[in-house]
């Protein structure tokens, strides 16, 4: 009877489930068979570097007049040169353009013009621990860094470029690989080879005496060496609005800030970090990643990051086989320019950021650069990271006329005895512009400095 009963359930179900009245994998029921559609032709790829759109011709008689607007103004003095030219690259207006006078931080536009044409902007600056474990030894960590000044002392943020790599998830990862060795205790060496040993350009201290707009250039920094405690802390890593001292052990400072990180971490390091080299032919067994070198640039360009634009002079130096040192950077850098025609008559480059006294550029160079970031896609990096005024960066108090905001992107540039901007402009009657300024051993640098702004504030209405 038990049978007969588990047998006419049985049928039921199946009937059940031929007719979908209960869930299973029979039916009678017809089903059509899937056709995929016709592949779909693909659209040809558009060109993003076309002609530039010229708008209404710029009014040469309107230009020459704010040049002389500009020359004329109180504090400006004698020493100035200043040039405007159209999307073709006709000069316009112009005054003194072939003098070189000393560019303060617009020359960075040339190191990140030349870095951002050849370096690889897409990749990441990486620090890397390593572990050495001699036979009857305590094991060693050795912390080797490949450029990566803007490390945090904490975890990874992905917010921001300041800090993008912290040295509290580099320690959280390197613990986790030593657990895995059954390794609790260790030593701790850090590589600082990478730059060899000329650090920073010579005279540079001439105008930053108290280490506050530049530290020597090394593998590894946390926060660009800023000494900074408390209140002066600024709550936007990426915005420098405070400058405290910097250190000058950047190196040093960071394996003691990793130690740090490593004994919250659970791992026990004995002694003090020392220098060493990095194990030859080996795998790290932990590394954390810096932003981008495009986001880096930006990050340059926007707070004029003086030691980061000596880190991309010295990058592309290596990358081109110059001298690793600031003669071979500033070579590399010019002999990009020449490579892409663009004039160097006048160019002295004492550094890469324009600290340093003694460099001298036309604003013929300047604007030659600018032209090429508007016509052609090789140094996008730099075109995209440019100050814009009244808006980002240094230029973003620079306005003088609220309602052109957000229509100049400029590279400013301000010493003791020079002031200097230069940049593009989207004009309000269409197409663009390109222009440079430099006013040296002004009469009044601040009249000067508002002389300038006022300016490129009319730029955009020729």
């Amino acid at each position: 009877m038990t049978a007969l009963i588990t047998i006419v359930i049985a049928a039921a179900y199946i009937v059940g489930d031929i007719f979908g009245l209960v869930p299973g994998v029979l039916t009678n029921s017809s089903f059509s068979h899937y056709s995929a559609p016709q592949t779909r032709t693909a659209y040809a790829a558009a060109t993003l570097d076309g002609k530039l759109e010229s708008g209404t011709p710029i009014n040469s008689k309107q230009a020459s007049d704010l040049v002389n607007t500009l020359k004329n103004a109180e504090g400006v003095g004698s020493d100035i040169s200043a040039v405007i030219r159209d999307s073709s690259g006709s000069t316009i207006a112009q005054l003194n353009a072939t003098t070189a006078r000393e560019p303060a931080s617009t020359l960075k536009t040339l190191t990140a013009f030349a870095a951002a044409s050849t370096l690889d902007m897409g990749s990441t600056l990486d620090t890397k621990v390593y572990l050495v474990q001699p036979k009857g030894g305590t094991p060693q960590l050795i912390l080797q860094g490949s450029g990566d000044m803007l490390l945090g002392a904490g975890q990874n943020d992905t917010a921001h470029v300041n800090g993008r790599a912290g040295l509290a998830t580099l320690a959280s990862r390197t613990m986790q690989a030593l657990h895995q060795r059954g390794i609790s205790q260790v030593t701790l060496k850090y590589d600082d080879s990478l730059f060899g040993s000329e650090r920073m350009p010579a005279g540079i201290q001439q105008n930053d005496a108290e280490w506050r707009y530049f530290t020597p250039i090394s593998s590894m920094a946390v926060d660009g060496g800023k000494q900074c405690s408390g209140r002066a802390k600024q709550s936007n890593p990426d915005n420098d609005v405070v400058y405290p001292t910097r250190s000058t052990t950047t190196a040093a400072d960071t394996a003691k800030t990793f130690i740090s990180s490593l004994s919250s971490a659970g791992i026990k390091v004995d002694g003090a970090a020392t220098s060493g080299d990095a194990p030859a032919n080996s795998s790290p067994i932990a590394s954390v990643s810096s932003a981008k070198l495009s986001e880096i640039m930006a990050y340059m360009l926007r707070n004029s990051d003086n030691t980061e634009a000596e880190l991309f002079g010295r990058l592309l130096a290596l990358k081109l086989d110059q001298a690793n040192s600031t003669a071979g950077a500033t070579a590399a850098t010019q002999s990009v320019l020449k490579k892409d025609a663009i004039d160097t008559s006048g160019l002295h480059m004492a550094d890469s950021s324009g600290l340093s006294p003694g460099s001298t550029v036309t604003v013929n160079t300047l604007t030659d650069v600018q032209e090429k970031l508007l016509v052609r896609g090789s140094a996008v990096a730099e075109a995209e990271g440019l100050s814009v005024v009244g808006v980002v960066g240094t230029a973003k108090s620079r306005s003088a006329d609220d309602s052109m905001n957000g229509l100049v992107r400029v590279k400013t540039g301000t010493l003791s005895t020079a002031s200097a901007m230069a940049g593009n402009v989207s004009r309000i009657h269409g197409g663009a512009l390109t222009f440079a300024v430099i006013i040296n051993n002004g009469d009044n640098m601040w009249s000067a400095e508002q002389a300038v702004n006022a300016f490129v504030a009319a730029l955009p209405k020729l």
